[in-house]
């Protein structure tokens, strides 16, 4: 290998380091404004909150806290049910979804942590 290609491989690894760390730098910033904004990394209380409001029938709430199962009862009852009551499942799922948007938001954040990420109360 000649002098110059060895100068050349020399640069591009200080290049690439260089890039890599800037990216680690940005991902880490972006992290933090992300736990800021929604209330830290391990409370999901204001995003559960909004998301059993406004998309409660579906059940996305559910998924965003972990209770996978719960998550596929309410979008089944919205989907499978609305479908032969003529929209009257996915009402009865959406007003579970809004109780619970308001319960979720009333609660303060340690209540709401212990009850719904630590305790697993998967309902109201």
């Amino acid at each position: 290998m000649s002098e110059q290609e060895n100068g050349f491989d020399q640069k591009a690894k200080e290049f690439a380091k260089k890039t890599s760390d800037g990216a680690k730098q940005s991902a880490n910033e972006f992290s933090e404004g992300m736990k800021d904004a929604f209330g830290g990394s391990e409370n999901k209380k204001i995003l559960a909150g909004v998301l059993a409001i406004v998309l409660g029938a579906f059940g996305i709430h559910k998924f965003i806290l972990g209770y996978n199962k719960e998550g596929i009862i309410m979008l089944a009852v919205t989907l499978i049910l609305g479908t032969l009551t003529c929209g009257v499942g996915a009402g009865l799922a959406g007003i579970v979804g809004l109780i619970e948007g308001i319960i979720y938001l009333t609660k303060s954040d340690a209540e709401f942590y212990a009850t719904y990420q630590l305790g697993r109360k998967p309902w109201f």
